[in-house]
């Protein structure tokens, strides 16, 4: 049998929201209610690459695809857009944000051959990313403007301190973030101390985004070293379960300290 094709699962797409004999589900959805299930589908595939799952990804990605699909022919039955115009503006800034690629502009041009230092190709990428938000009405000029507010906590705390030190408002090494952690740590302690609830959740955001920071400054992404902790608690903990299991089959029958033994075990043997 042919494989299906691009062109089919936009068909497949315009049946499905058929007013009069497509799915009920998909029929009643709207921009807003596919954005739970896309966040969903995006964060499958981070934890199948995660896990090495390759058998798997390609259905992941199939279905990160088809939420773009789906917001495309929503936008078209709204006459505002369509998937084929989500690809043309992709691959029109896409070209425009690499000249070193693309010379003139022109997809089909060759550039001459040779390496190209990743400094320079980031200095290059960032200043037409200023170009492009200079370029944008004037509403929109301020540093912090279009960083996303419906990204994940994490990840646009990370953006934020980046953007902000590409103007120069950053400290210039790792160090002074982690004497800023420990000042955090200070005004936390007398937070809880005090115990207003409003003042501790507030210096426990402000310790968390120091955090952040220093995640930038040292080269990690927050977010995945924050899911690879995740996994290891889990590994561990599933190991303490076991010895549970295999012993009186109560929690409550062992001490903190005799799990913990067990914790340190499943440390000592790499999980």
């Amino acid at each position: 049998m042919k494989p299906y094709t691009l062109e089919d699962l936009l068909y497949l797409m315009g049946r499905l929201r058929d007013p009069d004999t497509g799915c009920p589900w998909d029929v009643k959805q709207d921009f807003a209610s596919i954005v739970p299930h896309t966040l969903e589908e995006a964060y499958e595939v981070a934890d199948t690459i995660e896990r090495k799952d390759w058998p798997h990804l390609q259905d992941e990605l199939g279905d990160l695809l088809f939420q773009v699909v789906f917001y495309a022919q929503l936008g078209k039955e709204q006459s505002s857009f369509d998937f084929e115009a989500v690809v043309d503006g992709l691959v029109t800034k896409l070209i425009r944000r690499h000249p070193h690629v693309f010379p003139d502009g022109d997809l089909r041009a060759e550039r001459p051959a040779g390496e190209l230092s990743d400094a320079d190709i980031k200095a290059n990428w960032e200043a037409i990313k200023r170009q492009e938000r200079a370029d944008k009405p004037v509403e929109k000029v301020r540093v912090l403007d279009d960083v996303p507010r419906a990204l994940p906590a994490l990840t646009r705390a990370e953006k934020l301190t980046r953007r902000a030190s590409q103007v120069g408002f950053d400290w210039g090494a790792a160090l002074p973030v982690l004497d800023k952690i420990e000042e955090e740590i200070t005004e936390l302690r007398e937070a809880i101390a005090e115990g207003n609830l409003d003042e501790v959740r507030d210096e426990f955001g402000d310790l968390l985004f120091a955090q952040v920071n220093l995640a930038r400054h040292l080269g990690i992404n927050p977010d995945t070293a924050l899911r690879g902790c995740n996994q290891k608690f889990e590994r561990r903990f599933n190991y303490i379960e076991d010895q549970v299991d295999a012993g009186k089959g109560d929690w409550h029958a062992y001490t903190l300290d005799e799990l913990d033994e067990w914790w340190d075990e499943a440390k000592a043997k790499g999980l």
